[in-house]
């Protein structure tokens, strides 16, 4: 077992993570991190929260350190991109602290890195990365664990970290879990007493796909954004021009703290450069029933059509 001074020590997002606290859902490692190493670390933040200037009355920053709170949660502070100290609430739910520590200060931490967080799930398609990005309840998730059942293994589900090598996007591994809601599970027919409720009451569950998680970054090669709409067909269409910056803008994980960490002329070079060399689409289903085969069956076409087409270039 992979231990340190500070705790346990797991790999995720690239990095190398010391934490105080049990990240149970992470693979333990002995390695160094591809992109560097975190500490998750315990203390205490109210005084520190009480004179930090805020931006909402749940979110602050001051130079390079952000913090944010959750009622009856914690108190979050995420520093230079390489660490993060959680300050918990009496009597505070575990697993709800988990869910933050691995979702918004990770995407924070990424920022803070200048690795791009997407919001959304990466899988890998004959051999490279596809990110599926779209607003809460679009169905990233339900189409994503349908794709692995045909075989597709996961990346990545909810923060996709992008770094750059060589001039090409690359999405770099999440950690082995997805995120479903009951009617998806209902849907895809997994049996939700099987899976842990991310935390309590909640109708949103934690399911394990080691078996289908693929541990190694893959070239990003097309982002699919999926919206849903009353009686809509299943269609897709290319997404052409500018319009792609915008999607990956408007899709950048905690995008509202780009400007006030002073990395705007990083995160606008960043997508600037992707937007010329990935392909994206707009893909657009019913919001009632499940399509999740229908939507598969059009992705894969304008991939194989995608392929033919690079090719014969």
């Amino acid at each position: 077992m992979a231990s340190t001074v500070q705790g346990l020590a797991y790999k995720a997002f690239g990095l190398h993570i010391h934490s105080e606290f049990p990240l149970p859902e992470l693979p333990l490692t002995g390695e160094p991190g591809l992109i560097g190493s975190v500490s998750v670390i315990q203390g205490d933040l109210k005084e520190r929260w009480e004179a930090m200037p805020k931006i909402t009355p749940s979110l602050g920053v001051s130079g390079h350190e952000v913090m944010f709170e959750s009622k009856d949660t914690a108190i979050f502070a995420i520093q230079g991109g390489n660490t993060i100290t959680v300050s918990p609430a009496p009597g505070a739910d575990p697993d709800c602290i988990r869910l933050f520590i691995l979702g918004s200060c990770m995407g924070i931490l990424l920022m803070q890195k200048q690795i791009l967080p997407l919001h959304g799930s990466a899988l890998v398609i004959d051999g490279k990365a596809y990110a599926l990005v779209g607003r809460s309840g679009a169905g990233k998730s339900t189409l994503a664990s349908y794709l692995m059942d045909q075989g597709s293994p996961l990346i990545s589900d909810d923060v996709i970290p992008v770094m750059v090598h060589n001039g090409y996007p690359f999405a770099v591994p999440g950690y082995p879990q997805q995120k479903l809601w009951q009617q998806s599970l209902d849907y895809l027919g997994m049996n939700s007493s099987l899976y842990r409720p991310l935390f309590e009451r909640e109708t949103k569950f934690a399911v394990p796909v080691h078996d289908r998680f693929h541990g190694e970054p893959v070239q990003l090669a097309g982002l699919f954004e999926l919206s849903a709409a009353p009686e809509a067909p299943v269609s897709l269409q290319p997404i052409q021009g500018m319009e792609r910056f915008h999607t990956l803008y408007h899709h950048t994980y905690q995008r509202a703290i780009v400007d006030r960490i002073g990395i705007r002329e990083w995160h606008f070079g960043m997508l600037a450069s992707f937007v010329g060399r990935l392909p994206m689409y707009r893909l657009t289903r019913p919001e009632q029933g499940f399509s999740a085969p229908q939507q598969t069956s059009l992705i894969l076409e304008v991939l194989q059509q995608q392929q033919v087409k690079e090719m014969n270039s």
